[in-house]
């Protein structure tokens, strides 16, 4: 799976998953989120930690020989346990 990176006003760095059905972000503040569509089409933060526990680049690159899930839900197993 790949991600496609766009700007958005929130975040230093957001980047969508091939469906757009789910983005990673990263704030300012060093916060990652996760982020699912929700049903306006607009974004909901359905999880969030701090970059330096896990940072988003570890958690995309764990992606890279996957298929993107059915349901975006299932990316949340990709986290570290104590982070779920």
């Amino acid at each position: 799976m790949y991600f496609v990176t766009i700007k958005h006003p929130d975040y230093v760095l957001f980047s969508m998953t091939p469906s757009e059905r789910a983005a990673v972000a990263l704030t300012e503040a060093q916060a990652v989120h996760l982020l699912l569509r929700d049903g306006a089409g607009g974004w909901r933060v359905r999880h969030r930690w701090e970059v330096a526990r896990f940072s988003h680049t570890e958690f995309m690159a764990l992606m890279h020989q996957r298929d993107e899930p059915a349901d975006p839900e299932e990316l949340l197993q990709l986290l570290p346990p104590e982070l779920r």
